[in-house]
């Protein structure tokens, strides 16, 4: 016999409701994410290409160096 006692009137059809609510809730979410990952993967393609074009205008300005130095000398400093 089951512990829980006797099935409530239209607990099948709520049981049943509720699996599908669940389901539709779980297609969306994975509809959510795919759209999410695809969007941060856009984003990161976008910040590489301004990041290239960042470095590019340094480049023709003449600065390129400095910015290197800043970034790369720290580093150095600390590995002699």
């Amino acid at each position: 016999m089951d512990e829980r006692g006797p099935e409530a009137p239209g607990g099948e059809a709520l049981r049943s409701a509720a699996e599908n609510l669940f389901q539709e809730l779980q297609e969306h979410f994975q509809a959510l994410t795919a759209a999410l990952n695809l969007r941060m993967e856009e984003m990161g393609s976008r910040i590489e290409d301004l990041q290239k074009n960042v470095n590019d205008l340094m480049l023709q300005a003449g600065i390129e160096n400095t910015v290197t130095e800043q970034t790369v000398r720290p580093s150095l400093g600390n590995q002699t």
